[in-house]
């Protein structure tokens, strides 16, 4: 059974994208699969009504318990793998899959349980207060979730009351880590090593490569247009470049859209960069296959960033940003280029000479489609995930094949 809280239309979310494609595969590899999903659309569509309901929803939800044991009453499935639990469906799940005697596995798709802000970020940087305290009054303090002390106390609460239940500890079996970086932090939050395996997103049926000369010069960005991942210090560092800046696309929406539309204009880059806006995930695979870098300068650590997966796998380098998850992520100098965080003059350098060096950045997008095909294929990731489903169940006391 995959349990999963769909985020908001109004905010795409990769995490959903995941979840749909992890249950294909699962299908397709002949298993029973039962979903047990909620939409926030539904209650967002109830106003401030629908506000009060997901935050008192987020500690324990007493219908999603009810709602899950029923459902897992009807269906006996051998394993709950929860994808998100926010804001509706709650903690509460882990217990009722426990009640019915079901193993349980959690995809740790972001920093939310040791994190009011899922991204162990403040202000622009990183954030271990509350990691490093073991307690998360300094989230409260400083408004971490939405820069609101009041929207943040749902999740401060949340985080230390399950801290003190001991739920992370005694009611999942496995949990799914997406890096190293990722589960040596959770393992710092106090989750058992012995339960934290590592398993990456994977791309399912990726097209052939473009050949290197029918692609645009181009240098694309791919992800939401927000404060954290670092846009306004790109294009800062595309100043720095002048005329010799190649051609550089934004591809995606978010709250900071209309001051990067300012930002190109102030910068004099009109000429030299692209706001393409939102598109589907089908175009904005097109507009990658055809580019010659992809380029990430998140300020928060990310979780597994998936355009890094669809760039390896179209054959596309990476410049990311030097700190957490990507520097397991990109080898820098072999599949992309590691850069100083928010430092737009090491960005410009860097970009550069990966830009002028056109030979080598070809051979670079080679190198980022083998590594696809050794870590990433849907084949490698449902080995990794029946093994560890099994986990789950010899950790359960079960020792059974999975239907």
């Amino acid at each position: 059974m995959l349990a999963h809280n769909y985020y908001g239309s109004a905010s795409p979310s990769g995490e959903n994208r995941v979840c749909e494609q992890e249950e294909s595969m699962l299908r397709q590899a002949g298993h029973e699969v039962t979903t047990h999903y909620v939409y926030s659309d539904h209650w967002i569509s109830q106003g401030w009504l629908g506000v009060v309901k997901g935050a008192l929803s987020i500690p324990w939800n007493p219908y999603a318990y009810r709602d899950l044991q029923a459902h897992i009453q009807a269906v006996r499935p051998d394993i709950l793998h929860v994808h998100n639990s926010f804001p509706f469906l709650s903690p509460s799940l882990f217990y009722a899959a426990k009640k019915q005697g079901v193993a349980t596995v959690f995809t740790l798709h972001n920093y939310r349980l040791v994190c009011a802000s899922a991204m162990l970020l403040r202000d622009g940087a990183p954030c271990h207060l509350c990691l490093d305290k073991q307690h998360t009054w300094p989230a409260l303090y400083h408004g971490c979730y939405r820069k609101s002390r009041l929207a943040s106390l749902p999740l401060v609460f949340s985080i230390q009351m399950h801290h003190w239940l001991g739920t992370w500890r005694h009611k999942v079996d496995r949990f799914i880590a997406l890096t190293t970086f990722q589960r040596h932090h959770m393992e710092r939050s106090g989750i058992p090593a012995n339960k934290l395996v590592v398993k990456p997103h994977f791309y399912p049926s990726p097209p052939d490569m473009t050949p290197w000369e029918k692609r645009h010069a181009e240098v694309v960005y791919i992800g939401r247009l927000s404060e954290e991942k670092g846009c306004l210090m790109l294009l800062h560092a595309w100043q720095i470049m002048g005329s010799s800046a190649p051609q550089l696309r934004l591809i995606g929406d978010g709250p900071m859209r209309t001051q990067l539309a300012a930002a190109v204009k102030d910068l004099g880059l009109a000429s030299r960069v692209t706001l393409q806006g939102a598109c589907t995930f089908e175009e904005g695979q097109k507009w990658l296959a055809y580019a010659k870098l992809l380029v990430l300068p998140s300020l928060c650590y990310e979780g597994f960033p998936m355009v890094i997966r669809e760039a390896y796998a179209l054959g596309v380098p990476v410049a990311v940003s030097k700190h957490g998850a990507m520097q397991s992520l990109v080898e820098d100098g072999h599949t992309g280029c590691l850069i100083t965080v928010g430092d737009p003059e090491a960005w410009s350098i860097k970009v550069m000479q990966m830009w002028r060096d056109s030979k080598r950045l070809e051979i670079m997008g080679r190198l980022a489609r083998q590594q696809f095909e050794g870590a990433y294929t849907q084949n490698i990731n449902y080995k990794q995930l029946m093994g560890i489903y099994q986990q789950a169940m010899v950790q359960h006391g079960k020792d059974q094949a999975i239907r």
